[in-house]
């Protein structure tokens, strides 16, 4: 679904979560090519937003340490086909597309639950993709 721009956030109910992420989540051990479940919230204009619920499916890309890792967003919404969303098959029962665009440092204090393991193949495929992005 195409947000419109004067879409209204509720970015006050957002915060009150963020608090909560922030002073009671625990950093999670994770490894590189996982899926998790991720509380990424409410952001400005057309950054990926958490969607239901302020959570949306990330694929980690690279970890830095047990606190923070680079994740890049999915979505199962995406129906264009461009260099800036790359498909990768099913995530459960759903056809999901990796948003390499949208890469971000994430604090693992963030993830909710782990989905499942990437493929190496299509992992490495992603990773030369937003190489060539950048």
């Amino acid at each position: 679904m195409i947000k419109d721009k004067n879409t209204k956030k509720d970015f006050d109910l957002w915060n009150s979560r963020k608090k909560q992420v922030h002073n009671f989540g625990k950093n999670t051990f994770y490894k590189q090519r996982e899926i998790w479940w991720c509380d990424l919230g409410v952001n400005i204009g057309f950054e990926q937003d958490g969607g239901k619920n302020n959570r949306r499916p990330v694929l980690v890309l690279k970890g830095f340490s047990r606190e923070v890792c680079l994740v890049v967003p999915l979505t199962t919404s995406h129906k264009k086909e461009n260099k800036y969303y790359f498909k990768i098959g099913k995530i459960g029962k759903q056809k999901a597309s990796v948003v390499i665009s949208q890469v971000r440092l994430i604090d693992t204090k963030r993830f909710i639950s782990r989905i499942e393991i990437m493929h190496k193949k299509t992992f490495e495929e992603i990773r030369k993709a937003i190489k060539n992005l950048i």
